[in-house]
């Protein structure tokens, strides 16, 4: 793999240029791909009339990832960085073009979607940690959090757009042309990655530790790092928790509108919009400062910042309040993310970075099952109900704040969970271990490489 890797020709893209073509051909792709899946799901809606039926898509999607991430991981580390790249793209243009050809004959059907998104979830199992570790081989440490600042605008700023786009579209070239739309641009985005330079990581000991036995050991090998570093444990169970409270005020965010609005969707869409415009600048404000110099603070500060919000959106009533606070609140998490992730880039051992980052972030998805179960049970069974008949401490203490109406038990879930997340942050100060963690953990370009 070195040996193809050094034969490639000097004058292709490298560095942080290289990132650059590599991040305008993704970010077209995941603009178009943002358009597909606004007009599949109207397509998916209209055959169903069914949420439960669009809500198994999603779990088509998650379930590859959470069965395969482990070993992606391992593929990432092991073979080329650029070929898993082109892999996570080539499983997403597989499938739409798969959609294409049966919307085309006229035989697409609602079940097919289910297909397209477990070959979506394979692709996306490989995109997330091969993305993430080629930043820290193409780029100098102190552009990680340019780098990284880029990819959560790239992740924002279709949710703005393709909306728009689609909708525009949709009735001029129908559902086949936005899917071929798609299509194009997957190979746009594979063209842009072909012409760049993408380098293997160095060999480290602890990754030719990580390389020995069969693929299951070598799976599990990201876990084993993580739980035997407490710095790196404490940063993620900080997210892990921060995300928790965060996941379950997300959840009840569109019930806790609507109810207080009588299903005005035009004041929830607007709030929407407020967020995910609030995270596009947040991603163009990381994009070109990059973050603090210590990026502890990046996270601990920034859950503490979120936190507020949350809680004070919760608290507030009214359509210049929640957009405010809501859009405030999206601008902070570009921070969070983005210094977090520089600084597992830096600290990770760059030949681990696959099987450690697939972990990690399997690790943060557990809150996704767990958090809108447990608000929904809060806000359905106990909240809500008690907040309109003014029973116990939590209601009689609390009115005064969200009020007695319908969604006010779900404002006071929201203003709990703010708490509680700023408070997770506010912790990882009296943690040393966090708090200390980019001192305690040596960046991985201090450690000797292996031959």
């Amino acid at each position: 793999m070195s040996t193809l890797q050094n034969s490639e020709p000097a004058r292709r893209p490298t560095g942080m240029t290289g990132f650059l073509f590599i991040w305008i051909g993704q970010i077209v792709s995941v603009l178009a791909s943002g358009m597909s899946g606004f007009a599949l799901t109207i397509f998916m809606f209209q055959q169903t009339r069914s949420a439960t039926a669009m809500g198994l898509m999603q779990v088509a999607y998650i379930l590859p990832f959470l069965l395969l991430s482990p070993v992606a991981g391992v593929m990432v580390d092991r073979y080329n960085r650029k070929l898993m790249m082109a892999v996570s793209d080539l499983g997403a243009v597989t499938a739409t073009f798969g959609i294409l050809l049966l919307q085309y004959f006229g035989v697409l059907q609602y079940w097919h979607l289910y297909v397209a998104s477990v070959v979506y979830g394979l692709g996306n199992t490989f995109q997330w940690p091969a993305y993430s570790a080629a930043i820290s081989t193409m780029v100098n440490k102190e552009q990680y959090g340019r780098a990284n600042g880029l990819m959560t605008l790239m992740e924002a700023g279709p949710g703005v757009i393709s909306p728009l786009l689609a909708g525009a579209l949709l009735p001029l070239i129908k559902l086949d042309g936005i899917l071929l739309i798609d299509v194009l641009t997957f190979f746009f985005a594979l063209a842009a990655l072909m012409v760049v330079v993408v380098p293997q990581p160095v060999r480290s000991s602890a990754g030719a530790e990580g390389s020995q036995g069969g693929m299951l050991k070598q799976a599990t090998f990201g876990f084993r790092y993580i739980f035997q570093r407490p710095s790196l444990l404490g940063l993620q169970m900080t997210f892990f928790f921060a995300n928790l409270f965060a996941g379950m005020a997300m959840t009840v965010v569109a019930p806790m509108i609507l109810l207080r609005t009588n299903d005005n969707s035009a004041i929830f869409g607007a709030v929407q919009s407020a967020g995910a415009i609030g995270a596009v600048a947040g991603g163009i404000v990381m994009s070109i400062w990059g973050g603090f110099k210590r990026r502890v603070h990046g996270i601990l500060a920034g859950w503490m910042v979120t936190g507020v919000f949350m809680a004070l959106f919760g608290a507030s009533a009214g359509l210049v309040f929640w957009i405010t606070f809501f859009a405030l609140q999206s601008l902070v998490g570009p921070l969070v993310n983005t210094s977090s992730q520089s600084i597992w880039q830096a600290k990770v051992p760059q030949d681990l970075q696959g099987r450690v980052f697939s972990a990690r972030r399997l690790i943060a998805w557990f809150t996704q099952p767990i958090a809108p179960l447990v608000a929904g049970l809060l806000a359905d069974r106990w909240l809500e109900p008690a907040m309109s008949a003014g029973v116990g401490f939590l209601p009689s203490s609390f009115r005064w704040l969200v009020g007695a109406e319908a969604g006010s038990g779900m404002a006071l879930l929201i203003v709990l969970c703010g708490a509680a997340a700023g408070l997770v942050g506010l912790a990882g100060y009296f943690n040393p271990y966090v708090r200390n963690a980019e001192t305690i953990l040596p960046d991985h370009d201090a450690e000797p490489a292996v031959s």
